[in-house]
This record gives structure tokens, C-alpha cells and sequence, in this order.
């Protein structure tokens, strides 16, 4: 019974994330049975999975995301493009411009990636968004082929995390990283660098 169970809600999931994905017109390469549980998406931009890319949505998928979603919004003229061969997992990305993971990033459970600072730290301005006039400060994002983001970390706007690099679990990312380093700790620093085998 346990197996019929896992099987229906599978099916069920993929036919939810084939309504989801049509409705906000997703380029998915991926093939469905390679997404367990169901995205959540929002905004007007353009969104692209790459071909044989995996994620996890919601709890029971991977508990280490926490209860939440994976999670991405693609503001008005935003664009977020998933490589080929990543795997994400409970993670929420925000593109006011631009988030690109290049082929074979992994995103660790709960990772946030945000190419905006959504609110102003002048009141003034704050106080406007409000009233629909100021939408915050977005840099793309780019996330260079085979890097690794630990679970809970959070990439800010305007950052470049390098090719084959590390980032440790629970680090706050908002300044470039380079090829095949390992950075950690809120700010991020360097922890060492990598020798590629």
C-alpha cells in the first residue's frame, strides 16, 4: 500500500509541475520524473531548466531545506536560468535581473539566492516602495559551472561564485568568489583553495 501511495503521489506531483510550468511558461529540458514534489513559482520573467537537472521540493523530499518549497520567483524582465545536470533542493531564488547556474551547481537544502536587496536603507525611499515607486537595487547573479553551495547559505546580489568552488553550509555570500576556492562563515572568508584532480 506504502508503494501505491509513493507512486500516486509522484504522478500526481508531475502532473502538478506540468500545469505549473505551462502556466507560467517555464522552459523545462528536464525530464519531470526528475522533480519530486511541487515548485512554487510567481513573477512574469523568464525561467529555463536545463536537461537532466534535479530538485527536491518540500519537506518530505529533504528535510535539511526545512518546511519550505523550492521556490522561484522571476520578476517582470527577470530571468533565471538553471543549467544542465544541477541539483537544487528546497532553495528559493529571486531575479529582478538576472540568476544564472551554470551546468553542474549543486544548491544545498534551504539555500536563498537573491539578485536584489528588495527594500532601499533610505526611509525615504522604503517608505516609497509602498506606494509602488522604488523596487530596490538588482546585480545578476552568477553561479560558474560545478560549484557547491551548502545547505542554508544565502548568495546576495551581484555576486560570482566561482567554478568548482565550495561554499560552507550556513554562509552569508556577497562578494565574488573565485575558481576553486572554498569560502565559509558569515561574511564568507576564505577557508582554502582547491587543487583540482
Amino acid at each position: 500500500m506504502r508503494k501505491l501511495l509513493h507512486r500516486l503521489d509522484h504522478v500526481l506531483c508531475r502532473l502538478a509541475n506540468r500545469v505549473i510550468f505551462r502556466l507560467n511558461r517555464v522552459e523545462c529540458l528536464t525530464d519531470l520524473a526528475n522533480i519530486t514534489g511541487t515548485l512554487r513559482l510567481a513573477g512574469n520573467g523568464r525561467i529555463r531548466i536545463g536537461a537532466r537537472t534535479r530538485m527536491n521540493s518540500g519537506p518530505r523530499r529533504n528535510p535539511i531545506g526545512g518546511d519550505t518549497k523550492l521556490t522561484l520567483v522571476c520578476r517582470r524582465g527577470g530571468e533565471i536560468d538553471i543549467g544542465p545536470d544541477c541539483g537544487l533542493s528546497n532553495c528559493a531564488i529571486v531575479a529582478d535581473s538576472k540568476v544564472v547556474l551554470e551546468a553542474e551547481v549543486m544548491l544545498g537544502g534551504g539555500v536563498k539566492i537573491y539578485d536584489t536587496d528588495f527594500h532601499n536603507v533610505d526611509p525615504k525611499l522604503r517608505r516609497a516602495e509602498h506606494a509602488g515607486t522604488y523596487h530596490g537595487v538588482s546585480r545578476p547573479v552568477l553561479i560558474r559551472r560545478n560549484a557547491f553551495i551548502g545547505a542554508h547559505s544565502i548568495i546576495l546580489k551581484g555576486v560570482t561564485i566561482g567554478e568548482n568552488s565550495v561554499i560552507g553550509a550556513g554562509s552569508v555570500v556577497s562578494r565574488d568568489i573565485p575558481d576553486n576556492e572554498i569560502w565559509a562563515g558569515n561574511p564568507a572568508t576564505l577557508v582554502r583553495q582547491i587543487t583540482p584532480s
